[in-house]
């Protein structure tokens, strides 16, 4: 069996004006963060599929999910 990981592509992370974000340490950080990210949400799919449940359906449920997170940085103007 081949457990080698598929090669990701590497991310350029920017800050809010556009520019990338250059400091090693918070790079190293938002990597392994979308790594264990990535790592749930293919331990939680295999669960999903081998429990019978539609592939699709699956993928649309962790798409919601995303699209539904806050951000409680955010300032708002009034």
């Amino acid at each position: 069996m081949n457990t080698k990981k598929p090669k990701q592509r590497q991310i350029v992370w920017r800050q809010p004006d556009g520019s990338p974000v250059t400091c090693e340490e918070k790079l190293k950080v938002l990597n392994e963060n979308l790594e264990e990210i990535r790592q749930s949400c293919q331990d939680a799919f295999e669960d999903a599929l081998l429990m019978g449940c539609d592939e699709e359906q699956v993928r649309m449920v962790f798409e919601s999910a995303i699209e539904t997170m806050k951000n409680p940085h955010k300032t708002f103007k009034k």
